[in-house]
């Protein structure tokens, strides 16, 4: 294995939910492999900044102000992705919502389908419509990203939970799918990530000395760490890999 198994040179990479934390970071990590980005959130001031940060590294980016929790924001963003890049070779799916910690016997059905519908459905639509653009050129990959809530049940997490376990499943029937077209599709399942979206877990001093017992490492992680694991499953180092779920956790499974 050399150094060119990790470039991403020559190839477009679409990452949604890439305004800030995990998103983000897989960005830019790519961009600096080599990667031209199509990138999208619904917050288009943090957007900007991070497509001009790509930008930086001599890379295109296509920043689009976009919903692909939901059907018609999936097909708008894509619609403009292919205006620019007629060809892609790589997805990350990066969404997950957490609208309400409640227990599910409680949980009211409105909930439950927003978290459905943004966590697992939204993977789901946004790679159908990738795969074929994949499968009519060659092949490509598909990245979801799931969570260590996929194995384990998290209290008063139970939709979330699901929809990612939900995701870890996804990953490995479309695999199973998709290797026909030489497309493959892994998934990564975080731990507790330093990022705004779990600032409630880190930012509690018991809760967040409770993840760091439980971990091996005795840490949280960064977002840049679960990028690095991201880029091997986009390069040709991962070329015989499909239907994986990579825990970075830091020693909790």
């Amino acid at each position: 294995m050399e150094w060119k198994d990790f470039e991403l040179t020559g190839r477009v990479a679409v990452v949604t939910g890439s305004s800030r934390g995990i998103g983000k970071a897989i960005a830019l990590r790519f961009a600096k492999a080599g990667a031209d980005l199509a990138i999208c959130s619904r917050h288009m001031e943090e957007l900007e900044e991070v497509a001009k940060e790509i930008r930086s590294y001599g890379r295109k980016c296509l920043p689009v102000e976009a919903n692909v929790g939901q059907r018609q924001g999936i097909e708008a963003f894509f619609d403009e992705v292919f205006k620019t890049y007629p060809k892609i070779n790589i997805l990350v799916n990066n969404l997950g919502i957490n609208p309400k910690l409640t227990f599910l016997i409680d949980m009211e059905e409105s909930i439950w389908d927003r978290v459905m519908g943004t966590n697992l459905k939204g993977y789901l639509l946004a790679s159908q419509i990738a795969g074929r653009n994949m499968r009519n050129h060659g092949g490509g990959v598909i990245i979801n990203i799931s969570s260590i809530g996929g194995i384990q049940p998290a209290r008063a997490g139970g939709a979330y939970c699901v929809s990612k376990a939900g995701v870890n499943m996804l990953t490995k029937v479309m695999a199973q799918e998709m290797a026909r077209y030489n497309i493959r599709v892994n998934a990564i399942c975080p731990g507790l990530i330093k990022t705004d979206f779990s600032r409630a877990l880190w930012d509690n001093p018991k809760t967040l000395n409770l993840r760091i017992e439980n971990s091996a490492m005795r840490r949280i992680g960064e977002p840049e760490e679960v990028a690095g694991a991201a880029l091997y499953l986009a390069a040709d180092a991962a070329s015989f890999v499909t239907g994986e779920l990579f825990f970075v956790t830091g020693g909790r499974i």
